[in-house]
């Protein structure tokens, strides 16, 4: 096994594993793109971080180099008796389904998909509804009308990003134009910056003066571009404002922190979605971004926020509603 594929845990960690007793810690196995990518891995880390230093308690943890290590990084969690088992991405779908039916009796958690088992608890989130308001800010900050997305692997998730951020910034801006661009087609997308950066080049040059990176560490790629070309970038998952002080418009924050961190905690059996309501998504404003959005932009996208969590402002899924095909 190379040692990207090595299990990252601490000297307690370590010594549990050589014994036969089962383990009453939880782990976490992260997608592709690495532990590190300052986005969706990181979040989940930090969320499993504030869990350990509240407790006291240690966690296993594993940084997949490649598609086929997902089940078995999960498998050996199982044997080892962790306990709850947390796969971080919808990739991790079928091989936690496969192993919560091998491993009843223990319990399993997955983000950003529904795996209906009784010993399963699936965490999703309305990602349109907090791309609805970065998409608002972005056509209220461009000053050409035209602003731009940058997608990692072209699956539906992401098109759900890509959908709430066109129908932000058409409702903040009815005659703006939206460029968008996914990065692959594999996992590799997550992890590719020099892609992001060209991608996103290639949308300043058509007049794009903002630029929404919902696209893991390949994101950092397009925040480089956004800032070496004097236009602006948003963030995603992470609250990213701080990677390019002055060029990040905003991020819109995914609270994956949080529910890896509840789940952790208190693993609970079911479906829980997080949106706006639930503090599970939103858009960021801190004082590295505080001169790029004034006083009335706030205003406004806060009213949004408002209307969207009372419902009236309906905001499409486009997974669910037949919205913004593409």
């Amino acid at each position: 096994m190379t040692a990207q594929s090595v299990f990252r845990f601490s000297m307690l960690a370590c010594a549990a594993l050589t014994s036969t007793v089962l383990l009453a810690e939880p782990a976490l196995v992260y997608d592709m793109g690495g532990k590190f990518d300052k986005s969706f891995n990181e979040a989940a880390y930090n969320g499993m971080e504030k869990w350990k230093k509240e407790t006291g308690k240690n966690f296993l943890e594993f940084e997949i180099a490649n598609e086929s290590q997902r089940e078995q990084a999960l498998r050996r969690m199982a044997e080892r008796g962790a306990s709850p088992i947390i796969g971080v991405g919808f990739s991790q779908a079928s091989a936690i389904e496969k192993l919560a039916k091998e491993f009843p009796k223990l319990q399993f958690t997955i983000i950003d998909m529904v795996v209906n088992l009784p010993n399963v608890q699936s965490v999703v989130f309305k990602e349109q509804e907090g791309s609805f308001l970065v998409g608002a800010l972005a056509a209220m900050a461009s000053k050409t009308g035209k602003v731009g997305f940058v997608g990692g692997m072209d699956i539906p998730l992401i098109r759900k990003f890509q959908c709430g951020y066109e129908q932000g910034a058409k409702f903040s801006n009815p005659k703006a134009e939206v460029f968008a661009n996914m990065t692959g087609t594999t996992g590799a997308a997550w992890n590719d910056p020099a892609r992001g950066g060209e991608l996103a080049k290639a949308q300043f040059g058509k007049g794009a003066d903002v630029v929404f990176a919902a696209a893991g560490g390949t994101g950092i790629g397009v925040y480089q571009a956004a800032k070496d070309s004097g236009k602006l970038a948003i963030g995603v998952d992470s609250n990213q404002n701080h990677l390019q002080p002055g060029t990040m418009l905003t991020s819109m924050v995914k609270r994956v922190d949080v529910a890896v961190y509840n789940a952790a905690k208190s693993h609970k059996p079911g479906v829980s979605v997080l949106g706006l309501k639930e503090d599970g998504v939103d858009y960021a404003v801190d004082s590295f971004n505080a001169k790029l959005v004034s006083a009335d932009m706030k205003k406004k996208v806060d009213t949004m926020k408002a209307d969207i969590i009372s419902g009236k402002i309906k905001v499409a899924d486009y997974m669910a509603d037949n919205a913004c095909k593409y």
